[in-house]
């Protein structure tokens, strides 16, 4: 299954001397300045004109404070391109999607930490089920062009890195709590100093739906020692902690019309996780301009998710009981003797190795990059059938282990012509799937899949404050391990996604205005569609696709939030995506029929045609006010494009109606005081507007207000 272009073979050939992977990024610091971080960036502290891969968006703090971001979906979609979907009211259960890519549960972005993964298993199993506090970040990277090649193996639609703060020397802290409506309560704390911080965060709350009680601890502490001029050590430890009420189905029509948005009957249903992770990297700088950065890391995160229900349609509690919400009744899960448990155990572990310098492959003028990482995942995955409303134990009918290898390498380096920068990229995985059912007389089955992708790159500094710059990559996204794999071992006819990814784009700078348009065009040989969601009700699907569309990023006034002397801001994002169609027909993996009414031409499900968010604010001396607002243009539930749904329906058919949000914000943060805090009321005018409909109806969340106080040392 390995795919080679002439191309992509003839930068292996000419980057093979290099001992890894590289990537443009700008020139390592000199020997005698002070290194004290280990962390693989993906943009940088600014997206730097003339060094960025295409492409690229930082989040810094000044953003995220100002505008009093509670969850990662408020985040984001600040970032042109990103669509966001709300699930559950506290982002704990992140879905985004890059460029049109469908948003459930993230499978089609890459998410970092540090550079490191930071999902479970992004190899065999590429779903977010978790999310740290968002607070707890310094910034937040967002890469979408040729850059990607530096990391994977998810390298099409775009990469999330989340960076964590530096550790002071001096000691310094601060303690925030928040209260809010809907039971919200939250607490975050950080202290550090001496080269070490500690990061404490809780939050718990109602959530965005009756019986969804939500509470979420986090604990994360990181260590850096510059050990002398040329070493530098970072240590980061972290444990997340998760206890909700949290449920998988969505709602009926009849349902949805008869008890309004909030309505959710299921009061036994269980979402209890736990997460670990430890990483430790090495940064060696033997000599100016050269770097060498060490990472090895491990993940451990189990998943007890207890549930009466997956989707509308399922007969878990009887066909009775299923019909009657479909007839819009209200249904009593106490009189279901019935709870399965989807009990989940991931380990990941590996290392990451890069190589910089500050000239290009051949000794002239630019930088490189090279790379190795070696990694490795595990999925012992149980089901349990409880015969009781609030079971907890049950008899056991799934134990199966899916692991995954990978070997992957990556080589860039950047010519710098002067006025125009010229990237090649690229990257090699090699990656072995298997899977063994461990029930008593089951199968089992492994499969490898090998692929080889390029990259090019290029800027042009037109002036001090015009930058052009293009990139065109192959993106490759390897099936999960249940894709490929059949329950009884055998190999399943479903490849690896693999794509050509064009953007060109503009850059400038112009009387206090940042201002960044891209036009963008991804163009998949092979997409995996939708894939199976609990209870099996939609099949594996897969085919040609094809979305382009125009990205647009203003941003008014940038230092008005330093200056605090008065001003106007405002930041713009503009994502319009006028194709996003399915090239050919869709078919099923299992029967090669088309999938759920696919039809070639039609618009991919879940890719609104435009979205827009819009923050404007005036900050002045301790106040700091803003008004956003967050528009989502229709968009489809199914490959059909079904636009009416049925009355007394499932609620997964259906066109989803365009919407707009509000939010605002005040801050005081009295100049020489160690006391701030704000006021920020999420969804102003209460708006319901339906966000999914994958497993039945999901409304977004309601209004919430929040007010915080923070004392700082």
């Amino acid at each position: 299954m390995t795919r080679r272009t002439p191309l992509s073979l003839a930068l292996a050939l000419a980057l093979a001397p290099l001992p890894g992977l590289a990537a443009p990024a700008p020139a390592p610091e000199p020997a005698n300045a002070k290194r004290t971080l280990a962390t693989i960036e993906v943009v940088g502290r600014l997206p730097a004109p003339e060094t960025a891969e295409g492409s690229a968006t930082t989040l810094d703090q000044s953003v995220l404070v100002s505008a009093r971001a509670l969850t990662v979906n408020e985040a984001l979609r600040k970032v042109p391109g990103v669509t966001v979907r709300d699930e559950e009211g506290f982002g704990l259960r992140p879905n985004i999607g890059i460029r049109g890519s469908n948003p459930t549960r993230s499978t089609k972005v890459l998410i970092l930490e540090d550079g490191l993964p930071a999902m479970y298993a992004p190899y065999g199993d590429n779903a977010s089920y978790y999310h740290a506090p968002i607070q707890r970040y310094d910034r937040i990277e967002v890469l979408k062009g040729a850059g990607l090649l530096r990391f994977g193996p998810q390298t099409i639609t775009g990469a999330i890195n989340y960076i964590t703060p530096d550790p002071p020397e001096d000691a310094s802290g601060h303690a925030e709590i928040s209260v809010g409506t809907r039971g919200y309560r939250a607490l975050h704390a950080s202290v550090g100093g001496q080269g070490l911080l500690v990061d404490l965060g809780h939050k718990q709350g109602d959530g965005a739906r009756d019986n969804t009680a939500l509470e979420q601890t986090d604990l994360f502490a990181k260590y850096q020692w510059q050990v002398n001029e040329q070493h530098a050590l970072t240590f980061r430890a972290n444990t997340l902690r998760e206890a909700s009420e949290v449920g998988y189905s969505g709602l009926t029509e009849a349902e949805s019309r008869n008890f309004g948005a909030e309505y959710y009957p299921f009061e036994n249903d269980l979402f209890d996780i736990e997460h670990g992770a430890l990483s430790a990297s090495h940064a060696w700088t033997p000599r100016e301009g050269l770097q060498l950065l060490t990472s090895a890391y491990y993940t451990e995160f189990v998943r007890d998710w207890w549930r009466q229900s997956s989707t509308t349609t399922d007969t878990q509690c009887g066909t009775a009981f299923r019909d009657a919400r479909l007839r819009g009744e209200r249904v009593n899960p106490a009189l279901c003797n019935s709870a399965q448990g989807r009990l989940r155990r991931y380990y990941t572990w590996g290392v990451d190795t890069r190589l910089t310098w500050n000239t290009s492959l051949f000794g002239t003028a630019g930088s490189s990059e090279a790379g190795l990482r070696w990694h490795e995942e595990d999925q012992v995955r149980f089901q349990v059938n409880g015969t009781a409303p609030a079971a907890r134990t049950g008899t056991l009918v799934e134990n199966n282990l899916r692991t995954a290898e990978a070997l992957a390498a990556f080589a860039t380096t950047t010519f710098d012509l002067g006025t125009v920068q010229l990237t090649p990229s690229v990257r090699r995985e090699d990656i072995a799937f298997a899977r063994q059912n461990r029930l008593p007389g089951g199968l089992g089955g492994a499969e490898d899949i090998a692929e080889t992708t390029w990259g090019l790159g290029a800027n042009w500094i037109v002036s001090d404050a015009v930058v052009l710059f293009a990139s065109a990559h192959e993106g490759f996204a390897p099936p999960r391990v249940e894709d490929l794999i059949a329950g009884n071992g055998t190999s399943v006819a479903v490849g690896a996604e693999d794509s050509l990814n064009l953007e060109l784009g503009l850059r400038t700078r112009w009387q206090g205005i940042d201002l960044e348009a891209t036009v963008f065009r991804t163009d998949f040989a092979n997409q995996v569609v939708v894939g199976s969601i609990a209870g099996g009700s939609t099949p594996l699907a897969q085919g040609e696709t094809e979305y382009a569309g125009f990205e647009f990023a203003a941003g008014m006034n940038r230092g008005a939030l330093q200056r605090r002397s008065g001003e106007f801001y405002a930041n713009l994002a503009v994502t319009w995506l006028p194709t996003a169609e399915q090239s050919t027909v869709l078919r099923r993996v299992d029967t090669g029929a088309a999938a759920n009414g696919s039809v070639a031409g039609n618009r991919l499900p879940y890719a609104p045609d435009l979205t827009t968010t819009f923050r404007v604010g005036y900050v002045r001396g301790a106040w700091d006010g803003s008004v956003e607002v967050q528009q989502v243009g229709r968009q489809w539930a199914d490959f059909a494009n079904t636009r009416h749904p049925v009355v007394n329906g499932d609620g997964q058919i259906g066109q989803l109606d365009g919407y707009a949000t509000w939010s605002a914000t005040l801050n005081y943060e009295p100049t020489g005081s160690a006391w701030s805090g704000y006021l920020a009321v999420k969804n102003l005018t209460d708006r319901e507007y339906i966000v999914d409909r994958t497993r039945g109806i999901l409304f977004g969340n309601p209004r919430q207000i929040v007010a915080g106080l923070r004392y700082g040392w």
